[in-house]
Formats: structure tokens, C-alpha cells, sequence
């Protein structure tokens, strides 16, 4: 009994810090969606892990990402719930957007994701993966680490060092190793706040919200739902250079969608935003080569711990801004890197000028735009890609579209 009961143990033990590296990566977005919409934190956290237990559950666990909340809606959110105080017609406007992933998909698969996907040649594919990184460069930057660089250098200089001369152990959970030494530096500097954790409740359940059917609510989000998974498409084809297969293909981007869907929908119920695959947990994979779907739904499970339990999802929230921002350097930074192997693997030929145009469009678009800016950039390098004759491709060389 000892030896099979060891032998559970040990694989516990060593998943248990790799899933909360993920929780530390979503945690700093999660939380702040509702802090800005005036939707409950707690209920935001609860939301996201059930959340993405439900998406691992539709997708066969065969996506090994995790779903936070998603910036694109603030906006209306914040009109509803602050500004009219009408939280159950913000509901009704998230069952709309699960609405339209479950219409979506179902258009997808008449035509056929292979398809769709033939439409977007590596030369887009390869600049809207980093434009994904570099999207997030300025929140890393200057809304993080720039509020204390030498918190921030220490914290991602600890996550490198780990990740490339650690042993064995450390080398799976640099992101891990980077916080807890940038949180004791900041500790001694003075920079760790710890009134969250005296304010905070020891029980915290989420805030269920009923529907309160409004046009107006579903006119101002539905539509945002169409950018929503385009980002979502994007996440997807990092997913894939990192885990080296094709999760568009099995389970397919159908199903991706329909899980989606159905985590907004029960996030709304819950009290909690619309729910999005996170980019910041596509770094924690690029950097551990981990891919388990067990680790992403520990870090879930986790996750409604801590919104359920005030305390301990304050003592998180006492990590200090630049700490995060430091890592997220790293995270970021990753994920762009990852855009620029695709082109490289994909032998995208850059001396042919419409290449070089449709990536020069999709960068400035992409990182100039304040808000669903992979979205419109997408749009944009599609349109030069295939509506922009090329008069010059014998000069430059064809353009490798699949």
C-alpha cells in the first residue's frame, strides 16, 4: 500500500509546481479584467478554472492551454456593469458571444477548416504569431517592469539563469524560480504590499448572475466575437510550433470553438468575463516544453481554490507588479520568437517584395494598434496577401504560400 501510494505521490509532486507556474502567468490578467469592469475578482478566478476544465473536457484534453479572461470585451462591460449597474444584461451579452462561437463553428465545419486554413499562407501565419508576443511587449515594458526595473531584471534574470544553467529540476520551472526570487528581492527592498492579504476574506464564492435579456448588451459584444477567434486562431498556430502538432486538425478548430463558447457561457453565469486562450500560458509551454493537458487542469483546479479562498488568492495578488513584469519579458518575448521559427521552417522567401510587404504590414499594424490589434492585423496582411497583385514575383522569387 506504501509503494503504490508513493507512486501516486511522486507524480503529484512533480506536476503540482509546474501547474502553479501557469497560475502565476494568468493570474496578474485574470484578476485585472474585473478590477476594470467592476465584475468580481474572485468570481473571474473561479470562472477561468472551471472554465478550462470544461475546455479540456470538449477538446479531449488534446489543448494544452489555459482560459482567462479576455481583454476584448472591457469595453462593453465596463458600460454595463459600472456605468448602467446591470450586470444581468452583461450576461445576456456573453451568452450572445457564446452564441456566435457555436454558430461559427458551425459554419467552419460545413466548409471545412482545411479551407480556411489554405487561405492563410505561413508568410501571415509566421508575423501574427509574434505579432501575438510583441502585441504585449508594452504592457510587459512599460505598465510592469518599468515600475521598478531593478525588480523586474532581477526576476527575469533568475527565470533565464534557471532555464538554461539550472539542474534538471529547476530547468522545467524557471518561471517559478524567477518570482520567488524577484518576490524576495522585492521583499527586501520594501516593495511587497501585504494589505490585500489583511483585507481580504477567508471565503470568497462566486457571485451567480442571472440573465437580463437586453439588444443593446448583445449588439455591443456579438460582434466583438468574431476578433476574439481570430486571436483565437492565432494562439492556436503557436500552440502548434510549440507542441509540434496540429491542434486545428485533432481535435479540430470546430470543437476549439464550441469549448470556448461553452466556458463563456458558464464564466457569465458565474459572474466572471468572457473567456479567452491565454498567450502568457503559451510562454510558460514554450519555455518548459511541458505540455501535459494534466498540468493546465491542475493549474485550473488551483485557480478555483484561490478564488474560493480569499486569503490565498491575496497572497498571490501581493507579488509585485514588476515581478510579473520581468517574467512576462521573458513570456512575451518567447512567443515572438516563436513566429519568426515558423518563417524559418516554413522557408517563407523574404527577398520576394510582396512578402516582405505583407509582414511589414502585419508588424506595424499589429504592435501600432491599442486594442484587437492581432485581429486587425491578420485582416490586413490577408488582404495585401491576396488581393494586391505581384508584378514583380518572377524578380523576387514565388512566395511559398503552404
Amino acid at each position: 500500500m506504501s509503494y503504490a501510494r508513493g507512486m501516486s505521490v511522486r507524480p503529484f509532486l512533480r506536476a503540482f509546481p509546474l501547474s502553479v507556474q501557469h497560475v502565476f502567468a494568468m493570474f496578474g490578467s485574470t484578476v485585472l479584467v474585473p478590477y476594470l469592469t467592476g465584475l468580481d475578482p474572485g468570481s473571474a478566478l473561479i470562472a477561468s478554472g472551471i472554465g478550462t476544465l470544461i475546455f479540456h473536457w470538449i477538446t479531449g484534453g488534446k489543448v494544452p492551454t489555459y482560459l482567462g479572461s479576455s481583454f476584448a470585451f472591457i469595453a462593453p462591460l465596463t458600460l454595463f456593469v459600472t456605468k448602467h449597474h446591470a450586470p444581468g444584461q452583461a450576461v445576456a451579452g456573453l451568452l450572445a458571444v457564446a452564441g456566435m462561437y457555436l454558430v461559427i463553428s458551425l459554419v467552419v465545419t460545413a466548409v471545412g477548416f482545411q479551407r480556411i486554413r489554405r487561405a492563410i499562407p505561413p508568410v501571415v501565419v509566421g508575423p501574427v504569431v509574434s505579432i501575438i508576443g510583441l502585441a504585449l511587449a508594452g504592457t510587459a515594458v512599460s505598465q510592469m517592469a518599468a515600475l521598478r526595473w531593478d525588480v523586474a531584471l532581477v526576476s527575469l534574470l533568475a527565470a533565464i539563469v534557471a532555464s538554461l544553467a539550472g539542474w534538471r529540476q529547476m530547468r522545467i520551472v524557471p518561471i517559478l524560480v524567477g518570482i520567488f526570487i524577484g518576490y524576495v528581492y522585492a521583499w527586501l527592498r520594501g516593495a511587497v504590499d501585504f494589505t490585500p492579504l489583511h483585507t481580504a476574506p477567508v471565503i470568497a464564492p462566486p457571485h451567480f448572475t442571472a440573465p437580463s435579456w437586453s439588444l443593446g448588451a448583445v449588439l455591443a459584444m456579438a460582434p466583438i466575437a468574431l476578433v476574439t477567434m481570430i486571436e483565437d486562431l492565432g494562439h492556436m498556430f503557436v500552440l502548434n510550433e510549440i507542441v509540434g502538432r496540429d491542434v486545428t486538425k485533432d481535435p479540430g478548430f470546430p470543437r476549439i470553438l464550441v469549448a470556448n463558447g461553452v466556458s463563456t457561457a458558464i464564466s457569465a453565469f458565474l459572474g466572471g468575463p468572457a473567456q479567452t486562450t491565454y498567450a502568457e500560458n503559451l510562454g510558460v509551454l514554450a519555455i518548459t516544453r511541458q505540455f501535459s493537458s494534466r498540468i493546465i487542469q491542475g493549474a485550473a483546479v488551483i485557480a478555483i481554490l484561490l478564488g474560493l479562498f480569499g486569503k490565498v488568492g491575496a497572497l498571490i495578488h501581493t507579488i509585485p507588479v514588476p515581478v510579473m513584469g520581468g517574467i512576462s519579458i521573458l513570456l512575451f518575448g518567447m512567443i515572438a520568437a516563436m513566429g519568426i521559427r515558423h518563417v524559418i521552417e516554413e522557408k517563407v522567401d523574404l527577398t520576394n517584395m510582396k512578402n516582405l510587404i505583407v509582414v511589414a504590414v502585419i508588424f506595424i499594424v499589429g504592435v501600432g494598434y491599442p486594442n484587437n490589434g492581432i485581429a486587425f492585423a491578420t485582416l490586413a496582411g490577408l488582404l495585401v496577401y491576396w488581393l494586391v497583385p505581384d508584378l514583380n514575383r518572377g524578380e523576387g522569387g514565388a512566395a511559398k504560400t503552404h
